[in-house]
C-alpha cells in the first residue's frame, strides 16, 4: 500500500508531526511525551490496519474485474459493508451483469446470423439446382415445344430468386435500422385496393373470391408503401391457402382503442403446431410439401411492429385461417 503517493504523504506528514509534538511534550513534561509517543504508536497502528484492509479489498474487487475482462464464467462478490467500496462494488456487479447480457445477445446473434446464412444458402441451392438441370436439358432437347417449357420453368425459377433476394435486402435493411418509416395518413379503403392489385389475375385464373368491408374514411398513420408490403405478403398466403375456387374475405373495424383489418380465408387452416411459429424466418410448417421460402409473414411482422402496429394469426372457428392486423390509436 505504500506505493500509493497518497499513503506515503499521509504517512511521512504523520511521522513529523508526531517527531514535533513528542519533542514539545519532553521539553514541558516526560509524562507528556510518552503519552504523545504511545498515542502516535496506538493511531498509527490503528491507521495501518484499516489502510491495509481496505487495499485488500480494492485488489479483491480488482481481481474479480480481471477475471471479468477474461470472461470467467462464475464470479462471487461477497458482501461489503456499506460506505464507498459498497457503492464501488454494487457498480462493479451492475457492469459485469451489462457485460454478460451483451456477451449473451452477442452469441445469440452470431448464432441467429450463423442460421440465417445457412437457410440463404439452403433456399438459393435449391432453385440454383433445378436452373442448372434446366440448362442441361435444353443442350440435348432438340425439341422446340420442350425447349419453350424448360425455358418457362427456367424462368420461374429466377423470379423466386429475384423474390427471395428482395425480401432478404428488405429484411437487413429493416434489421439494421436504416429504413426511415414515413409518418402518413393511410386511407385503409385505398390500402387493400392497391395490395390486391398484384393478385387480381392470379385470383380470377384460379376463381377466387374476394369480399371486403371497409368502411370509407378510416385512416391509420403509417408508410403506405411498406403496409403494402406487409398486407401484401398476407393476401400472397391467404390465396396459396384457399387454393383454387376459393375465397377470402377482408374487413376493418374502427373503434376509440383500435383500428383492426381482419383476413379471413376458408382453407385448411394452420396446423395447430405450426401457429407459434408462422412469423418466424425462414419457417415453413411441419408440412414437407409447403411452397414458399418462410419470409413473407416474417417481413410483414417486423413491418408492421415497426410502425406501431401488432400482426396475429390463428385457426378461424368457422374453419379456415385469420389475420388480425392492429393498429391502437
Amino acid at each position: 500500500m505504500f506505493r500509493n503517493k497518497e499513503v506515503r504523504e499521509v504517512a511521512k506528514l504523520f511521522l513529523t508531526l508526531t517527531f514535533i509534538f513528542t519533542i514539545v511534550g519532553f521539553i514541558l513534561c516526560p509524562a507528556a511525551g510518552i503519552l504523545e509517543l504511545v498515542s502516535a504508536a496506538v493511531l498509527g497502528i490503528v491507521f495501518y490496519i484499516f489502510t491495509r484492509v481496505r487495499y485488500n479489498r480494492i485488489a479483491q474487487l480488482s481481481e474479480q474485474i480481471d477475471m471479468v475482462l477474461h470472461n470467467a464464467e462464475h464470479l462471487y462478490f461477497s458482501e461489503a459493508d456499506e460506505g464507498e467500496l459498497s457503492i464501488l462494488q454494487s457498480e462493479i456487479v451492475k457492469m459485469t451483469l451489462r457485460i454478460r447480457e451483451q456477451n449473451e445477445a452477442l452469441k445469440s446473434e452470431k448464432k441467429h446470423l450463423s442460421d440465417s446464412l445457412a437457410d440463404i444458402s439452403h433456399q438459393l441451392r435449391t432453385p440454383l439446382t433445378s436452373v442448372n438441370i434446366i440448362l442441361s436439358l435444353l443442350e440435348k432437347n432438340t425439341d422446340k415445344r420442350e425447349q419453350r417449357t424448360l425455358l418457362r420453368e427456367a424462368g420461374e425459377l429466377f423470379g423466386q430468386m429475384d423474390f427471395l433476394l428482395a425480401s432478404l435486402l428488405k429484411l437487413s435493411r429493416l434489421d439494421a435500422g436504416i429504413v426511415i418509416f414515413k409518418k402518413e395518413q393511410v386511407d385503409i379503403s385505398n390500402l387493400i385496393s392497391v395490395s390486391l392489385r398484384p393478385f387480381l389475375i392470379s385470383m380470377e385464373l384460379h376463381n377466387i373470391q374476394i369480399q371486403t368491408d371497409i368502411p370509407e374514411g378510416i385512416k391509420i398513420s403509417g408508410d403506405f408503401k411498406w403496409l403494402s408490403e406487409a398486407f401484401q405478403n398476407v393476401i400472397k398466403n391467404s390465396i396459396e391457402s384457399v387454393g383454387d375456387n376459393g375465397k377470402i374475405q377482408i374487413a376493418c373495424e374502427d373503434n376509440s382503442l383500435f383500428t383492426q383489418i381482419t383476413f379471413h380465408d376458408d382453407g385448411a387452416g394452420f396446423e395447430k403446431e405450426d401457429i407459434p411459429h408462422l412469423f418466424e424466418r425462414f419457417y415453413r410448417g411441419k408440412d414437407a410439401d409447403a411452397t414458399g421460402y418462410g419470409i413473407g409473414l416474417a417481413l410483414c411482422r417486423t413491418v408492421i411492429m415497426r410502425q406501431g402496429g401488432t400482426v396475429t394469426a390463428k385457426n378461424h372457428p368457422q374453419g379456415g385461417a385469420v389475420f388480425y392486423v392492429r393498429f391502437l390509436k
